[in-house]
């Protein structure tokens, strides 16, 4: 596959095409649409928003702006990432990992060492895409952040969401990013340690023709040690196709998890996703950030 022509978006007729991808990515509600308007306003303060191409036609997008946090020492400046999109048949091609690196050197030019943004928790290819590929942290958990959304990705579910933290210019990032990427962690590594995920989904009732899907616990092992494994479903949403009710059991548990998991000092630091399985790592404490 070609690789994408990757360029800074600045004008209206570029802004214009990222409304319309905006259209394809997530379906059902206009209200949902970042106007053209304010792209242009945005990128016209500091703000970024960067367009992938393929045959001169737009296939992906990234879009932030410069936004403070609240530290101890008072407000500092980051960059808030607030959409990534690719188009549906372009979806793991390799698109938004070079959109989120041209992002990565952008931002580091303009003298800023943190990126943060939000994602569903249980998408895995999200997940393994921010924390697995792109080095991101995670150990805030934030409850229907976005109130109720009418598109078709996220109607009906509470939209909770984890924000990640992109710490710019550490190793962990680098080694992301450079040439010579880290390997991606495999399940056996931590079968060897013996280290035992924290629960084990079980097999749902058949629901109609959707075949079977995982189904939360009860209940999960209490937390300790300096590792843990969260096992998620492996594509949530045609589980919340084939199975609302069960969408919701999942959002609710993964909710209960990872608020607990968090207040425990435990900070997500990986995502491994192979033979049709998914899972979070937990590490106590902030010693594997430069991992």
């Amino acid at each position: 596959m070609p690789s994408p022509l990757i360029r800074v978006l600045e004008s209206p007729e570029d802004m214009a095409a990222v409304e319309e991808l905006q259209r394809l990515v997530w379906p059902g509600s206009e209200t949902e649409i970042v106007p053209a308007h304010l792209l242009i306003t945005a990128v016209h303060n500091g703000g970024l928003v960067v367009g992938a191409f393929l045959d001169d036609q737009l296939v992906g997008f990234v879009f932030g702006f410069p936004g403070l946090e609240s530290t101890p020492d008072g407000p500092r400046p980051k960059h808030c990432s607030h959409m990534l999109g690719i188009r549906p048949d372009q979806r793991d091609s390799g698109i938004g990992f070079a959109l989120k690196r041209a992002q990565w050197q952008m931002v580091r030019h303009q003298d800023l060492d943190h990126i943060t943004w939000t994602y569903d928790p249980l998408l895995s290819r999200n997940a393994y895409l921010n924390i697995a590929k792109l080095g991101a942290v995670c150990n805030i958990y934030r409850r229907s952040e976005y109130g109720d959304l009418r598109d078709g990705l996220n109607a009906g579910l509470p939209t909770d969401r984890f924000q990640v933290d992109w710490w710019i210019h550490t190793r962990r990032v680098e080694r992301r990013l450079g040439k010579r990427p880290r390997r991606p962690l495999k399940l056996e590594s931590f079968s060897k340690a013996a280290l035992q995920p924290l629960y084990s989904p079980h097999d749902a009732e058949p629901s109609g023709a959707a075949g079977r899907w995982l189904r939360p616990p009860e209940h999960f092992s209490p937390l300790n040690g300096k590792l843990a494994l969260a096992e998620i479903p492996t594509d949530f949403l045609a589980l919340k196709e084939a199975d609302f009710a069960l969408a919701r059991d999942w959002r609710f548990f993964s909710r209960e998890l990872f608020e607990a998991a968090f207040a425990e000092g435990y900070i997500v630091t990986d995502f491994i996703y192979e033979q049709a399985r998914s899972f979070y790592v937990l590490a106590h404490g902030e010693s594997t950030l430069e991992q």
